[in-house]
């Protein structure tokens, strides 16, 4: 039953608030969420709201020695947004869907705030479930959000907007707030999901899921080696994979190889030590990661016949080779520069390892619509992402195969 039905809400929410902690914006009542008037996608209001947002963030010096916090403000722009907004024709017949809540990841310190933002262009009130561990992004975003919320012309969006932390455990809080919203928006893999799925929701209301994922990227050996471009190429790789310790579902574990064996080997001779280079300089592996790279690399190449474990003058990257693509291979992971590699002939060999697993597919030396075209024909059940290596953790409204804006508002039909 949702709380504003219950004979006391009041007494629920001393109970909610207890065990919960409102971080944006201060004072304010915390289930007022649930009164809000739905908004059109991309209105003005929102659009006023993440512009002065970004602008506040950009301008924040703290914020430029935080590259994931600045690229957020980067990517709310206003000139951004509306940008996007104009990919969205029937926005004139459509609406929020009421109330979204939002379950952050633990170990991915700003995307909740996509979440959000995500939520609000879609025209709704947002309860969002920010990670408990105290990273200085959140503290950011949450003073930035309190600042903004509190000036005259934002504050219709006041009541929009609720930023709460509380121990995952608490499962009275995930509860009441699963009673109210409209939408939940569940992050964070296989576990989260299970736990978050056992509270229950209105009958109306459905979960947008975004599970444990693989991926993988590919690269073209003749068309590398042609590129010359290997300090970049290194930095972009390593933006997509060692910034979160390879622990982002969008961080490619596997890198396969496409081209001649003799052409390949020295493409790969040029990029891992490209990114050698790049990851002495920029990286810190703790005893631990390594310890637990080098388990993962022993105990893959004893189940799997053929299988080299590459050597390395340390263990900033850790290479496993494959002699071929084998069903199952992306249960074979680990994370801070654990690669499995393996060689194409042909870029139709990887098709048979796809599952519903792989999110996202990155490249160097191909064409993305060649890609794309190359799934489609294939009715690939998996990958639902396509981007050059050193975009894979770049935000976009199309997420995991969900259309943000087309799945958290609704249609209003008339014949």
């Amino acid at each position: 039953m949702p709380l504003a039905q219950m004979k006391h809400p009041e007494s629920c929410q001393m109970a909610i608030d207890k065990v919960v902690e409102l971080l944006a914006p201060l004072g304010a009542d915390l289930l007022a969420v649930q009164h809000t008037r739905a908004l059109p996608p991309f209105s003005p209001q929102v659009l006023s709201f993440l512009g002065d947002l970004s602008d506040l963030l950009r301008s924040d010096s703290r914020v430029r020695l935080l590259p994931d916090l600045y690229a957020f403000g980067f990517w709310c722009r206003r000139t951004s947004i509306e940008a996007m907004g104009r990919s969205y024709a029937d926005n004139h017949s459509r609406l929020g869907r009421g109330v979204i809540f939002h379950v952050g990841p633990a170990n991915v310190p700003v995307n909740f705030a996509y979440s959000l933002a995500a939520g609000l262009l879609a025209g709704n009130a947002n309860l969002v479930r920010v990670p408990s561990a105290d990273f200085p992004q959140v503290a950011i975003i949450a003073q930035t959000l309190d600042t903004l919320l509190k000036k005259p012309e934002h504050r219709e969006l006041s009541d929009h907007i609720r930023l709460v932390r509380y121990d995952r455990n608490s499962h009275e809080a995930t509860a009441k707030f699963s009673e109210i919203c409209d939408v939940r928006v569940i992050w964070g893999g296989d576990d989260t999901i299970d736990v978050i799925r056992r509270h229950k929701l209105n009958a109306r209301a459905f979960d947008i899921t975004f599970a444990d994922r693989y991926s993988v990227c590919i690269i073209d050996a003749e068309n590398y080696l042609q590129t010359t471009k290997y300090s970049s190429l290194a930095q972009a790789f390593y933006n997509d994979t060692y910034l979160f310790d390879q622990k982002a579902c969008t961080a490619p574990h596997l890198v396969l190889w496409l081209g001649k064996t003799d052409v390949v080997n020295r493409a790969q001779n040029v990029f891992w030590e490209s990114l050698q280079a790049y990851v002495e300089e920029k990286y810190t592996l703790d005893a631990q990661s390594a310890v637990t790279k080098l388990s993962a690399a022993l105990r893959y190449a004893a189940s799997h016949e053929g299988t080299r474990i590459l050597p390395s003058r340390d263990n900033l990257i850790t290479r496993v080779t494959h002699p071929e693509l084998e069903a199952g291979i992306e249960n074979w992971h680990s994370n801070c520069g654990f690669f499995v590699e393996c060689h194409l002939s042909r870029i139709e060999e990887v098709l048979p390892i796809i599952t519903r697993k792989y999110q996202t597919l990155s490249y160097i030396g191909l064409s993305g619509d060649c890609l794309r075209q190359l799934l489609i024909k294939a009715r690939s059940l998996g990958v639902d992402r396509i981007v050059p290596v050193g975009r894979t953790l770049e935000f976009s409204l199309e997420w995991d195969g969900y259309d943000l804006i087309r799945t958290m508002s609704r249609l209003i039909y008339r014949a």
